[in-house]
């Protein structure tokens, strides 16, 4: 019987995306549902490419958006460990719209909950005093000098130390605590993506029963958009 003609391969063909994983990726990234649908197109229905996909374009748009003023916001408290430990917490957006949503209702409780379990003490990297800096430092600098190593080495050990020294203590660096694989800085930029605008930490107080003093945190005043 005569054909018209082979068929070409059709190896761009969209692939079968299902609901499940739709749900899976908007339930583990916070995403729109359309945007994940999109994502896992690009990715072939892979979750985990796809998250990367939606992660560089939420800090595509958190890129564009850092600069915009953020007066509008919320303030959340999160009691911990049989009220053994609370933190308060002011988180900034653009509009009071925004800051009413559950959206960000949930980020501003889950950065909550976050300090009151990993006890950052400062917001930023930018926010650590030269005080502090410069301690640790000294600090990690005698630890390597006392191991007899090189200059040159014992600087490269506390270059690798004090990356360390920054998610240990700000808060923005530290690995989200119920997902480990981003940075409470990633979780942000990923809100930023989907609800459209700037959103940062503007300070939290974290106390602790037993503890002398509490942890205190502002951050620096951001730049304004001319």
């Amino acid at each position: 019987m005569a054909t018209t003609g082979t068929p070409e391969p059709d190896d761009n063909k969209r692939p079968n995306i299902s609901a499940g994983q739709v749900k899976e990726l908007r339930d583990r990234t916070g995403a729109p549902m359309m945007d994940c649908k999109q994502a896992l197109t690009e990715a072939k229905g892979d979750v985990e490419q796809a998250i990367v996909l939606l992660r560089k374009r939420g800090a595509s748009v958190a890129q564009k958006k850092a600069t915009r003023v953020t007066s509008e916001g919320s303030v959340a408290h999160y009691i911990h460990a049989g009220g053994k430990i609370g933190v308060l917490v002011e988180v900034n957006c653009e509009s009071d719209f925004v800051a009413r949503t559950d959206d960000f209702k949930e980020l501003v409780h889950d950065i909550a909950m976050h300090i009151a379990a990993s006890d950052p003490k400062f917001i930023r990297k930018e926010d650590v005093t030269p005080e502090a800096f410069e301690r640790e430092k000294d600090i990690y600098r005698a630890q390597a000098a006392a191991t007899g190593k090189p200059a040159n080495v014992v600087e490269k050990i506390v270059e690798g130390k004090m990356a360390k020294f920054y998610e240990e203590v700000c808060l923005y660096e530290q690995p989200f605590i119920k997902e480990q694989t981003q940075s409470i800085s990633q979780l942000i930029t990923t809100k930023i993506g989907k609800l459209g605008e700037n959103i940062s930490v503007r300070r939290f107080a974290r106390f602790k029963v037993g503890d002398v003093g509490e942890t205190i945190a502002i951050s620096k005043p951001e730049q304004k958009a001319e």
